[in-house]
C-alpha cells in the first residue's frame, strides 16, 4: 500500500478512518489502518468517492466489509457535503444496501436508515433475541440496566450462533427514552452504533415516533416513519494526516 491521507471522523464516539476513493482495499489493509496500537485506530473504514452521486463504502475494523453503517454515514454525508461534491444540504448517497438520503444542518447531520425488518424472536442460551434488520443484521436484548451487562462476553459467544455475525445490543427503554450498549461484528462493544439504535428503537417500539437514544458516546434521535427510519446526530472530525504504507 502506497503512502496514504486520510481524515479521522467519529459519530458519537464511534470512529473512522476517512480516505477518498475509488480505492480497492484488502482485508489486511483495513485492519492495519484500523489497529489501535500499530495503525490509526478506528472502529471501521470509509471510502468516500464523488461522482454525480456520492458513494459509500464501509469495511470494520477486522478487515470486512460491511454492508451499512449509520454513524458511518453521517460522517460519510458530512464529509462529502464539506468537500463541495454535494449539490446542498440534502441528497443522497449510494450505499451497499442502496441509496439512502441524507441532510446535513450545523453541526448535525441526519441519515435516512431504512424500514427496520422485525424478522422475530430467536430464544439462543436462555437469552431472548429479538431480530432487526436494517440491511446488517442486529439482535436487539432488552434488559433492565445495560451497565450489568457483559456485553463482552455475551456478544462475542453470539457470533457463534449466527454464520455471518450479529450486531448485539443490550437494551433498556423507559418512555420515549432508549439506553443501550452494543457488540459491533467484527470490532468488538463501541462507544455507539447508528443501525444499532435505529434496530433498538424498533425492537423496543417505544409509543412515540422520535426516540432519544442514549449511548456510552452521548445521545442521537431516531425518528420511525411508516415507511423508513432517520438518525441524527453530530458528526465531527478528528485530524487529518498521513500515513506510511508497508
Amino acid at each position: 500500500m502506497r503512502d496514504l491521507t486520510f481524515t479521522k471522523m467519529q459519530g458519537l464516539g464511534n470512529d473512522f478512518v476517512v480516505l477518498d476513493g475509488p480505492r480497492e482495499m484488502s482485508p489486511d489493509e483495513v485492519s492495519w489502518l484500523c489497529d489501535r496500537r500499530f495503525g490509526i485506530g478506528a472502529d471501521g473504514l470509509l471510502v468516500v468517492t464523488p461522482g454525480d452521486q456520492i458513494r459509500m463504502e464501509y469495511w470494520n475494523a477486522d478487515g470486512n466489509p460491511a454492508e451499512m453503517c449509520g454513524n458511518g454515514l453521517r460522517c460519510v454525508a458530512r464529509y462529502g457535503f464539506d468537500q463541495g461534491w454535494a449539490s446542498g444540504p440534502e441528497f443522497e448517497i449510494v450505499t451497499p444496501v442502496g441509496p439512502r438520503r441524507v441532510r446535513v444542518y450545523e453541526g448535525e447531520v441526519e441519515v435516512e436508515l431504512g424500514l427496520p425488518r422485525l424478522e422475530g424472536r430467536r430464544l439462543v442460551n436462555g437469552l431472548e433475541l429479538h431480530l432487526v434488520n436494517l440491511g446488517n443484521p442486529h439482535a436487539v436484548i432488552l434488559v433492565d440496566d445495560p451497565w450489568q451487562i457483559d456485553v463482552k462476553g455475551i456478544g462475542e459467544s453470539l457470533q457463534r450462533d449466527f454464520p455471518d455475525g450479529i450486531n448485539v445490543e443490550f437494551v433498556a427503554v423507559e418512555d420515549d427514552v432508549v439506553t443501550l450498549r452494543v457488540w459491533e461484528r467484527g470490532v468488538g462493544e463501541t462507544l455507539a452504533c447508528g443501525t444499532g439504535m435505529v434496530a433498538a428503537a424498533a425492537a423496543a417500539q417505544p409509543p412515540v415516533e422520535e426516540v432519544t437514544v442514549r449511548v456510552p458516546g452521548g445521545v442521537g434521535i431516531v425518528r420511525l416513519e411508516a415507511d423508513t427510519a432517520w438518525l441524527s446526530g453530530p458528526a465531527e472530525y478528528v485530524f487529518r494526516g498521513s500515513v506510511l504504507g508497508r
